[in-house]
């Protein structure tokens, strides 16, 4: 473990030798190398502070060790050693959590796709619910949510919306929100005050470029058709909403928002090439851990992973039985990070036991 962690440390010397000694000729290669730097900082910074922290902690252990020294700094060592000792072991933690394996998709931007499910009105109703969640806290983040298509109930309801949301970091915050969210609440179309129980899906896509996913035109089928709105009315008189096909997964992804066909185009292939991404990723996981299925960012959308249960004003998250009762203020996307940040300590945790 010295020998990586002195390794590491070379390597940043370096790097920084070069970007303030060489004239970069390619461009692309200072950027590869800056980026590579400025991972690298976080984990030396920790590498520095464990073994400052190691040093002084060996430095209180002579104090203890050597009997013919003073007795007041014996004393004073034998107080201070405990806490030196537990800052060793959080510096140690930290180091362990900043080496594990990144996920290359963490720092992409993300394709959310939100579904009523079982319920109705009810469910749809929950839909447009979450969907202002995740827009917020894409506004609480600085980050940018673009609505991409939408299908609405006409009472303020979304049968489905996906949305584009770009910033730092998107992917990686929200890719534990994928999965089935379940409502307990009174309707407000319900006389007698009785609780019902509806669900929505969610599912965060990683934005994949084209160097990350291939599509061969080949397999693709686009049909193109008049856009229409709620109950059937005509909203364009020319073929530009479009469908398209991706004939060897049987994937569809249609899009009618835009008024040109060259644009619903585009933004039907950002999703296909998301969901293709996805599927990619889905399948190495399984392969790399075939007898194991994660508990937490599975992806998985049939899996029930939280309740947002208004008459007690909590919320719960079945995959670390987690309960807040601050519903209003994570529907208002100002408490989501708690969730967030819950779930990601959760995460390292059950990968780190992995290394063990």
């Amino acid at each position: 473990m010295h020998e990586k962690l002195d390794k590491l440390l070379r390597r940043h010397e370096e790097l920084a030798a070069q970007m303030s000694g060489q004239d970069f000729g390619d461009t692309q290669a200072f950027v590869r190398a800056s980026k590579e730097y400025a991972d690298l900082t976080p984990v030396v910074e920790a590498i520095q502070a464990l073994r400052a922290a190691e040093r002084e902690a060996e430095g209180l252990r002579e104090l203890l060790d050597d009997e013919d020294g003073d007795a007041e700094m014996r004393a004073l060592a034998q107080e201070e050693l405990p806490e030196v000792q537990e800052a060793v072991a959080r510096h140690e933690h930290r180091l362990k959590v900043l080496l594990l394996p990144k996920d290359a998709a963490d720092e992409k931007n993300a394709i959310l796709e939100i579904r009523a499910g079982t319920g109705g009105d009810e469910a749809a109703l929950f839909a447009a619910d979450l969907f202002r969640m995740y827009q917020r806290y894409s506004e609480v983040h600085g980050w940018r949510l673009a609505l991409m298509q939408a299908t609405e109930t006409g009472i303020g309801g979304f049968k489905e919306a996906i949305a584009e949301i770009s910033g730092t970091g998107v992917f990686a915050r929200l890719k534990f929100e994928s999965g089935v969210h379940r409502v307990q609440r009174v309707p407000e179309t319900e006389s007698s005050g009785r609780i019902h129980t509806s669900a929505a899906t969610v599912a965060v896509l990683p934005e994949a470029e084209e160097v990350d996913v291939t599509i061969d035109e080949r397999d693709l089928r686009i049909d193109v058709f008049r856009a229409s709105g709620p109950g059937g009315q005509s909203v364009n008189t020319t073929d530009s909403a479009v469908r398209i096909t991706h004939i060897p997964t049987g994937i569809v992804v249609s899009q009618q928002d835009e008024k040109s066909q060259h644009k619903n185009r585009a933004k039907a292939m950002k999703v296909l090439r998301a969901r293709l991404y996805q599927a990619e990723r889905a399948a190495r996981d399984a392969e790399r851990a075939a007898d194991r299925r994660s508990q937490v960012g599975s992806g998985d959308r049939s899996e029930r992973i939280r309740t947002y249960n208004f008459p007690q004003g909590r919320v719960t998250d079945h995959r670390i039985n987690l309960t807040l009762h601050k519903l209003d203020r994570i529907l208002a996307g100002e408490g989501l990070d708690e969730v967030i940040d819950a779930l990601t300590t959760h995460d390292q945790a059950e990968r780190l036991a992995e290394l063990s």
